[in-house]
């Protein structure tokens, strides 16, 4: 009889994984198929995929529509270079984009993945102020927790997420402001908020002719734990920088499309940022692709007669044509009514869910939702190792950030397996307190 190899054990003999200590980490799930809101694995077992693999999938998996839609773009066009030349899905997704953002964003800048988009931003607003004329204009401002991607600039602004220590001999220099996290029946928010100002207006006082830009997540910080913050504190941040003409980015990689109530966060805030930063659920978890959109105002900086005034920067894989058209496909998927209804599911449900496990389960706090996005802490007598992989076993694909359980599913699941899915969390939560 022959000794059959799984796919799990061909892979631990070959594959480094992200985010791994491989060494102590269990077995990886080979999956073999998915469909929806599911994922299948090499024994037959399923799966519900409540984080939508990293964020990407808002349509759940092997979408019929966008499947197609790279098969057919397949037979035409595959790829061609992006410097010197276009194509009819890159331009159509930035026409759908543009008629969806504030007017006054209006160019568009192809990457590869939010990292790469972050990155194009810091460089963008790091040239801008060389070719007008204020090159001293070096440092950046980003908020505590921040986590803006693993490339270098990235990794800089994003200093204080935890994620990037090994590295911080290669970081440039960042000024960092705190962050106040917020949850339902938070009490101390007021003091929070002005402590986070006062430091920002010192900083200010001390480098205001030297900042280039902020950056920031719109309404909440995905990897440091999935924490909010109220619109009326970010405007208020956003206006007293732009009254002082420094730059703002908005890293919207995790919040678009819809991930917080609104195709993009900004959409709830009455401030326009300079640079918009798209990724993941661009094209449906489809194919890489992520966009830096600016305005035509940075954009004509960039203007000369000579190549040392333009943006020297792009990828190999720079607007692709297949995930230009999966992107256009999974916008058009966003706008249908069954789509929205969905949303606004989720989003109640979401509400009902976390506010049943504080009400439940003794070890549940700090609950918060917004949009397709819930969130709650457990107290530190939970074994988070431990609970993830009784979430695996009862079928449910969760990946906690530290002591932070976050639901983020894709626009295809059931409300009545939502609501399910806050019964079996409760069930296991409850055990985990006895």
């Amino acid at each position: 009889m022959s000794h059959h190899t799984t796919l799990s054990q061909r892979d631990k003999k070959i594959i480094w994984h992200p985010f791994t200590q491989e060494k102590t980490a269990p077995d990886v799930i080979a999956i073999k198929k998915a469909s929806g809101a599911y994922l299948y694995d090499e024994e037959g077992r399923c799966y519900m995929d409540l984080i939508s693999s990293w964020w990407v999938n808002i349509h759940g998996h092997a979408h019929p529509e966008i499947a197609c839609s790279i098969y057919d773009q397949a037979q035409t066009l595959e790829h061609v270079m992006f410097a010197g030349f276009t194509h009819e899905p890159a331009v159509v997704l930035c026409e759908q984009l543009q008629s969806i953002l504030p007017k006054e964003l209006d160019r568009f800048f192809f990457t590869d993945n939010g990292s790469t988009a972050v990155e194009a931003a810091i460089k963008m607003a790091y040239q801008y102020w060389r070719n007008v004329g204020e090159p001293q204009r070096r440092l950046f401002l980003s908020f505590d927790g921040g986590y803006h991607g693993d490339t270098l600039g990235a990794m800089s602004v994003g200093s204080t997420s935890g994620f990037h220590d090994h590295f911080k001999d290669l970081f440039f220099q960042v000024l960092s402001v705190p962050y106040p996290d917020t949850w339902d029946e938070d009490s101390n928010i007021d003091y929070k908020e002005q402590q986070a100002i006062d430091v920002l207006m010192s900083h200010l006082n001390h480098h205001e002719e030297h900042i280039a830009a902020i950056i920031l997540e719109p309404l909440i910080q995905g990897a440091s734990g999935m924490r909010l913050c109220r619109t009326q504190f970010l405007q208020k941040v956003i206006n007293i920088l732009k009254s002082k003409g420094i730059l703002v980015i908005f890293d919207e990689v995790m919040t678009g499309f819809y991930r917080t109530g609104t195709y993009f966060s900004l959409h709830q805030l009455n401030v326009i940022p300079d640079f918009l930063c798209v990724s993941k659920g661009i094209s449906g978890g489809f194919l890489p692709l992520a966009l830096t959109i600016t305005t035509n105002h940075i954009y004509d900086a960039f203007l000369g007669d000579d190549f040392d005034q333009a943006f020297a920067h792009g990828h190999s894989y720079t607007a692709n044509p297949l995930a230009c058209r999966a992107a256009v496909c999974s916008l058009e998927l966003l706008k249908k009514p069954e789509c929205q209804n969905t949303i606004q599911d989720i989003r109640k449900t979401h509400h009902e869910g976390v506010l049943f496990l504080k009400n439940s389960c003794p070890n549940v706090k700090k609950i918060r939702s917004i949009g397709t996005i819930a969130a709650f802490d457990v107290d530190n007598t939970v074994c988070m190792r431990g609970l993830k992989k009784k979430f695996i076993d009862h079928g449910l694909l969760l990946r906690p950030l530290g002591q932070t359980v976050y639901l983020l599913p894709p626009y295809c699941v059931n409300k009545n397996d939502l609501q399910d899915v806050y019964q079996k969390m409760c069930q296991i939560l409850r055990s985990c307190f006895l």
